[in-house]
């Protein structure tokens, strides 16, 4: 199927369509104001009741000229005179019906400088004759209006003026148009410039301004999004601080009041100070499995890209090596393990010290929350070209609660993000199960 043709949308072929549209408007404004010119003037200016009115008054005019300068019929120069005010205006003189001078813009050519044939074609275009009583005899005169001439050339101008006005009437539009699209960019910037981020940018058409005016929509958008994850990251930052205090808070007071005992009592009963010394050793350990987390947790919160070494590796060899590792831990701790492993072949793009971290996360999660006396299943498969490993568990009753960090949980996450995987997780009542996913590709 052929692709269907597009005009250019850019700002300079937008502006060159305005410009061919103004020249056919001022075109067609031009043909049609000159025709109605023309047709009015032919219709009305030079109907044979105007001209006849016309032709009366010069008649009139020029006779009382003839008479206030008792001009003659053979004085030329004079006659040539009064056709010098009266513009557009031939006057002829006959005598006898013998044409004696012409006389016209305030030249005069009298008979001797004509022709025969011009003789004969003024006598017949000029066949009305009007009595004249000059200073010297009786005279006729012959009048021709020749201001449809001055009428048509009026009649071009306006037609001219009117096609420029279209133009520039069009592209005054046009520009009227786009400035409108640039202070309305401009206000809506200056509003988010102001601090409203939520004003959105008004995007139209397709060209430069339209990509413009996406780019600062983008911006817009990118900085709501940044603020977001950073109040958010606040926002989990706060509660990290809140529960990790708390969390340190209690096994340090124990620690604090067992330290306290062996310090300030004596015991008679050696027995009973070995055990507050181990209950005192128990608490430091928890302390130090807490800062351990929280160490992890800021090292990879704490950068805004993972300094990650990834390499194209074979995943069934990755997960053999990787789970070998976390099952031999998990069977240590006396959890029993139960995997599946996926079918086919395929290889995924990972770090494998990062990768050994989520895996180290979800083993301690495993050994604080874990039933050990229920199996925990750790399946692999290949669904939607992607690899997925999911570690299932029981929950203990005695570990009936939410995670009171998730620092682990969360560690996974970031790394899992950035080496272009997932992470999420699900829990129930009884059940908690943790999955991350990678994107599989064909075998190396």
């Amino acid at each position: 199927m052929t692709e269907r043709f597009h005009l250019p949308r850019s700002l300079d072929a937008k502006i060159l369509y305005i410009i061919v549209l103004a020249v056919l408007c001022a075109l067609l404004v031009y043909f049609v104001a000159y025709g109605l010119g023309t047709l009015a003037l032919q219709q009305i200016y030079m109907s044979a009741e105007s001209v006849s009115a016309r032709q009366a008054a010069y008649y009139t005019d020029f006779n009382q000229f003839v008479a206030a300068y008792k001009v003659k019929g053979s004085d030329a120069q004079t006659i040539a005179h009064w056709t010098q005010d009266n513009a557009y205006v031939t006057l002829l003189v006959f005598q006898d019906g013998d044409l004696l001078l012409r006389a016209w813009d305030g030249i005069s050519q009298t008979a001797v400088d004509m022709q025969s044939y011009e003789r004969l074609l003024y006598a017949t275009e000029y066949s009305r004759l009007y009595p004249m009583r000059f200073a010297d005899g009786q005279y006729q005169i012959a009048i021709g209006d020749n201001t449809d001439a001055r009428e048509d050339r009026l009649n071009w101008d306006i037609a001219l003026l009117l096609s420029v006005i279209s133009f520039f009437a069009v592209v005054l539009l046009y520009i009227h148009r786009l400035s409108r699209r640039v202070i309305l960019l401009s206000r809506e910037a200056g509003a988010i410039g102001a601090g409203d981020l939520d004003h959105p940018i008004t995007v139209k058409g397709g060209d430069e301004l339209a990509e413009l005016a996406t780019d600062v929509d983008n911006m817009r958008r990118s900085v709501i999004e940044r603020m977001g994850n950073e109040r958010r990251a606040w926002q989990a930052n706060s509660e990290l601080i809140t529960a990790i205090s708390h969390d340190i808070r209690t096994p340090m007071t124990t620690l604090i009041g067992y330290l306290g005992l062996l310090n300030e009592s004596g015991f008679d009963d050696p027995e009973q100070g070995r055990q507050f010394a181990a209950s005192a050793y128990d608490k430091a350990m928890e302390l130090k499995d807490l800062t351990d987390e929280l160490f992890r947790y800021f090292l990879v919160f704490g950068r805004s890209e993972l300094d990650l070494n990834s390499e194209r590796l074979d995943a069934r060899l990755l997960l053999e090596q990787l789970l070998g590792e976390a099952e031999f831990d998990l069977s240590d701790a006396g959890f029993s393990v139960s995997r599946i492993e996926f079918e086919g072949e395929c290889s995924v793009w990972a770090d494998p010290l990062y990768l050994k971290r989520v895996l180290d996360n979800l083993v301690s999660n495993a050994k604080k929350y874990a039933d050990r006396q229920r199996p925990i299943l750790v399946l692999t498969e290949l669904k939607n070209g992607d690899l997925s490993v999911c570690v299932s568990n029981y929950v203990a009753r005695s570990m009936d609660r939410v995670e009171s960090t998730k620092i682990g949980l969360r560690t996974c996450e970031k790394i899992m993000q950035a080496m272009g995987g997932s992470f999420t997780t699900t829990r129930d009542e009884e059940h908690f199960a943790a999955e991350f996913t990678l994107p599989a590709e064909a075998p190396v």
